[in-house]
């Protein structure tokens, strides 16, 4: 029989990339915030009461990074106590839980790329709230599975790609930020590795997942010019000029290297890493065939 997944956040970039990579032999329940607001408890149990689903993908979050700043009791309330309501009714039911968490659980001082197991040190309301939703669907659920990841972007929603490729449409230049270190990761690809602990039940615990390799934003954005004109989605290269952060002010402050350590989850769920620069092109591809929508 086919197991039944609950996919929540399900209009989110994620969210989307969950139903185009999701395998035939699911059964696949897509509920967007409109249809569960996972920060409503009674709505949480109302959902599972009537659709009793054996696996979910927690895509649904707070992901304003700055406006987090100014709302954290918000953050808080669908970050937190909503991934908690989720992991309480999945524990209740023998449900299955992957859950999506954040690099920016970390302050990004290491030097080195975190291991699952380091320690977290979150920088921001937004970091703190992801943090606790951590906790909390361990607590209520010992048996989840956390997905820390970074750097998300799509041909859906609004992310860094799709509005640097904007800039570059309408300037000659722009600066962009040399001195923040991380990963990249296209949704599509973080997608596939939640569909592959759906099929690895008896993993749990943290694991991350981003694709391979490291940059900076700047050296992304650099990517992105010249990737977006070989697609034909730029008629022209503009120049990018490294800033550092400081000339950038935001009002979240964010890790100066957040890379995450992947080995075990590239091992432990079976899929072969990627680099960032490859995956970027075939996003790019994608949006050229598809459009963002």
């Amino acid at each position: 029989m086919n197991p039944t997944v609950l996919i929540t956040g399900a209009g989110g970039q994620l969210g989307r990339e969950l139903q185009l990579a999701a395998p035939a032999a699911v059964t696949l329940i897509c509920l967007d915030r409109a249809a569960l607001d996972i920060s409503q408890p009674e709505q949480v149990r109302h959902v599972f009461g009537e659709l009793r689903p054996d696996w979910v993908i927690n895509a649904a979050a707070y992901t304003a990074v700055d406006g987090a700043e100014g709302e954290e009791a918000l953050a808080l309330q669908v970050n937190a106590e909503g991934a908690g309501h989720l992991a309480a009714a999945c524990a209740g039911t023998g449900t299955g839980l992957v859950h999506v968490s954040t690099d920016f659980v970390f302050d990004g001082e290491s030097g080195r790329p975190y291991a699952p197991a380091a320690t977290p040190a979150p920088l921001g309301a937004y970091g703190r709230s992801k943090l606790e939703g951590e906790r909390a669907v361990l607590a209520a659920h010992p048996r989840a599975l956390i997905v820390r990841t970074g750097w998300v972007y799509s041909r859906f929603g609004s992310n860094f790609v799709k509005t640097m490729l904007r800039l570059m449409a309408e300037r000659d230049s722009l600066g962009v930020v040399c001195d923040q270190i991380g990963t990249p990761t296209w949704a599509r690809g973080l997608a596939q590795a939640c569909w592959a602990a759906v099929d690895r039940p008896l993993l749990q615990g943290v694991y991350h997942w981003s694709d391979a390799g490291v940059c900076s934003w700047y050296d992304f954005a650099v990517a992105i010019a010249e990737e977006g004109l070989a697609a034909g989605l730029l008629s022209r290269s503009p120049a990018v000029q490294p800033i550092p952060g400081s000339e950038y002010p935001t009002p979240a402050r964010r890790p100066a290297c957040s890379v995450l350590d992947k080995q075990q989850s590239w091992q432990e769920l079976g899929i072969a890493p990627i680099h960032w620069r490859v995956q970027l092109r075939a996003m790019l591809q994608d949006l050229k065939e598809h459009g963002d929508g």
